[in-house]
């Protein structure tokens, strides 16, 4: 990545971060929170809502079984199981936001 462009980006996120309040000690809370939330949860949803299993099922979970499908589905051990295979390399050195949760690999349909 352009050392100018990434100085940049760190450069408009503290504006920010400064201008709401928000210090790096709130952000790295968030981010552990965020690691404990990822490893109780037992179930998620394809837009990232999250399930422990533990007291009532979420209406997402409820409609996605009332219209036919299975919770196994939704397990997270089965997600975890497709992504043990090769995924293909990135270039990520023109891409701003690389390394932060804004970047994702999308698979193509010739990656299927």
């Amino acid at each position: 990545m352009d050392e100018r462009k990434r100085d940049s980006i760190v450069a408009y996120l503290r504006r920010r971060m400064s201008e709401v309040g928000i210090e790096l000690d709130d952000l790295a809370a968030a981010i552990a929170e965020d690691h404990i939330h990822q490893k109780t949860a037992r179930y998620r949803s394809a837009t990232g809502e999250i399930w422990s299993g533990d007291g009532e099922m979420p209406q997402w979970l409820k409609q996605a079984i009332s219209a036919g499908q299975s919770i196994e589905h939704f397990a997270i051990e089965r997600a975890a199981l497709a992504m043990t295979e090769p995924r293909p390399k990135v270039d990520w050195s023109q891409d701003p936001f690389a390394g932060s949760r804004l970047a994702a690999a999308q698979p193509t349909h010739r990656d299927l």
